[in-house]
């Protein structure tokens, strides 16, 4: 009989046996739990003729018609679940661990496999993951205006040991509206959720968890209420940068891309920035002059930014200084800093 777990043992064990979804590919896609492999029982126009025929009719005739759909691929599900589990051992889920999943388990079974089943299946995993974020953590926010290479500084700040929550590397954005230059696709708001979640669950809550300082949303995505809340209400490390070594990197950061789309990302906030700087933008634009373009769209994210931070009450922002914009060497301040400040 197939073992039930919990969405914290589940999780665990999936760590070194393959989880099998069995819901549909439309289901899989929207929102999965990362590293699952997806076996649907029924494909997406199945799913609507089993459920249509539930509703119409009754659950018998429903389940029938789900029996004469699914027979045809019992042998296939098998030597699939033997290529993704060749020591015949996995783990099996559906959206609340019901029919779909009790029924995946038993062929799997019959077929000599040992299974595990989460109790609650996917939605139970969706509100445990939750809840994970709103547990009690020591997590420090790291600010600054665009350009200040924060992304960058994390990265290094992770080389040097500190325990790092990557935002914008999970959301395949970088927060700005050139934000999605260079990127692959954004994920579903769910998998960006599920990944992030993956990640926070192995960083230890009694040492500092660095995030990005972000909106609520990053791109097509949005942080949940959980982690923003304790976003708003910790401690933000500012660091300062000369503008001008702010300008330096965005032009190396953007400067490679066509013209035209640089133009058509700055008509997003063209009204923000007002019409005199948005002709100024596209001369400079079209003469190589991609400092100047720098300038004119900090003009704007500076004041944006230094907006919001003026909204925060009850938050305590730290400042620091830096010269130059060197990720390595800011990564190590930033960390001396912070520690300083816990003495």
């Amino acid at each position: 009989m197939a073992k039930v777990l919990s969405p914290e043992e589940f999780l665990e064990l999936g760590k070194s046996l393959p989880m099998i979804d069995v819901r549909t590919p439309a289901e899989f896609e929207e929102g999965h739990i990362p590293d699952a492999l997806n076996i649907p029982i029924f494909t997406n126009e199945e799913r609507v003729l089993v459920g249509t025929k539930y509703k119409r009719a009754s659950k018998d005739s429903a389940v029938l018609l789900g029996l004469e759909l699914v027979g045809p691929k019992l042998a296939k599900f098998v030597k699939m679940a033997k290529k993704f589990a060749p020591q015949k051992e996995i783990m099996v889920h559906c959206w609340r661990g019901g029919m779909r999943s009790g029924s995946m388990a038993w062929l799997f079974e019959t077929a000599g496999f040992k299974v595990y089943l989460l109790k609650g299946g996917y939605k139970a995993y969706r509100g445990y993951i939750r809840k994970q974020f709103a547990e009690k953590s020591e997590l420090v926010v790291l600010g600054g205006m665009t350009g200040s290479g924060k992304t960058e500084v994390l990265h290094e700040m992770q080389k040097q040991g500190a325990q790092v929550l990557d935002l914008e590397g999970v959301a395949h954005h970088k927060g700005s509206v050139f934000g999605a230059l260079g990127q692959t696709d954004q994920p579903s708001n769910e998998n960006f959720e599920n990944e992030l979640a993956k990640v926070w669950l192995d960083l230890d809550p009694n040492k500092p968890i660095w995030v990005e300082d972000e909106s609520k949303s990053i791109g097509s995505v949005w942080i949940n209420d959980a982690l923003f809340d304790r976003m708003r209400q910790t401690d933000v490390v500012k660091i300062l940068i000369p503008k001008s070594e702010r300008i330096k990197r965005l032009v190396e950061e953007y400067a490679c891309f066509n013209s035209e789309i640089l133009a058509h990302m700055i008509s997003k906030i063209g009204k923000r920035l007002g019409g005199l700087n948005v002709k100024l933008a596209y001369e400079s634009l079209e003469k190589g002059d991609y400092a100047t373009v720098a300038d004119i769209t900090l003009s704007y994210y500076d004041k944006a930014y230094r907006h919001g931070l003026s909204k925060r009450e009850g938050q305590t922002i730290h400042y620091l200084e830096l010269e130059k914009d060197n990720p390595a060497e800011n990564a190590q301040k930033v960390i001396e800093f912070y520690n300083s400040l816990k003495k």
